[in-house]
């Protein structure tokens, strides 16, 4: 496959048809309330810091994309609030016309009939390349671990470090960032959270939901927590913020 990957800015035909990619992201994880602070506005706001690619054989049909998004954030570290706080700080940053010092990843999505064609290497690294472009040291990554929901029980400090025999981490999406240059630096322990009322849950999930405590849902890195009596639950989901140095 010859993939071509530009920015947004550069082919805003894409624009149209960003949304329409077969993907595997399970329903419940477009429902983080913040997302809107950034996919509402990334065509408009964001075009140079989004990635869209396609190939010769399929010329004009989107078979990847990729978003980062620009802040200004003066912790010593990443904070452990990690893709949503990327977001809201994003947009606190636009708002008080702040200049960003950080670029932090928020998604690489492959159309989901090329999965496993080494894709999401390939957009990673046009990610740091572009990310360096603009300027940037560092791209910090809130690294959603591909292997995880596997082992929804397992806390995320033990499952992000664990490595193999080669010293390379066990999962297959950690390694890939850190095959192109990345170093984990920490959790970040409530990186994405996702309420809703117990409908909305069985809307997106399929599951009852009706008993209280902890439900594993497919695709979730960690437990559900589930309030019957108080018709709420609960997703909060942890990341592992990978540092990507650009000099």
């Amino acid at each position: 496959m010859t993939l071509r990957i530009t920015t947004l800015a550069e082919r805003p035909e894409f624009a149209s048809t960003l949304w329409d990619m077969d993907t595997s992201w399970p329903e419940f994880m477009m429902q983080d309330p913040l997302a809107d602070l950034f996919y509402d506005v990334v065509v408009r706001v964001y075009p140079e810091y989004a990635l869209v690619a396609d190939d010769d054989a399929e010329p004009g049909r989107l078979v990847a994309r990729g978003f980062t998004v620009p802040f200004f954030f003066d912790g010593a570290e990443p904070s452990d609030d990690g893709w949503d706080g990327a977001i809201r700080r994003a947009w606190l940053t636009r708002e008080r016309g702040t200049r960003p010092n950080r670029i932090s990843a928020l998604e690489i999505t492959v159309r989901r009939d090329l999965l496993g064609r080494g894709l999401s290497s390939r957009m990673l690294l046009a990610m740091r390349d572009n990310a360096a472009r603009q300027g940037f040291e560092e791209l910090l990554a809130p690294v959603r671990p591909n292997r995880k929901h596997l082992e929804p029980h397992t806390p995320m400090t033990e499952y992000a470090f664990r490595t193999r025999a080669d010293g390379l981490p066990h999962d297959a999406w950690l390694r890939v960032h850190v095959r192109a240059g990345g170093k984990i630096v920490k959790v970040a322990p409530r990186s994405m959270v996702v309420p809703g009322t117990l409908d909305e849950w069985r809307r997106w999930t399929g599951l009852p939901f009706d008993r209280s405590g902890e439900v594993e849902v497919p695709g979730a890195l960690n437990p559900v927590h589930c309030e019957v009596e108080r018709d709420h639950a609960v997703y909060v989901e942890p990341n592992v913020w990978v540092s990507h140095p650009l000099g």
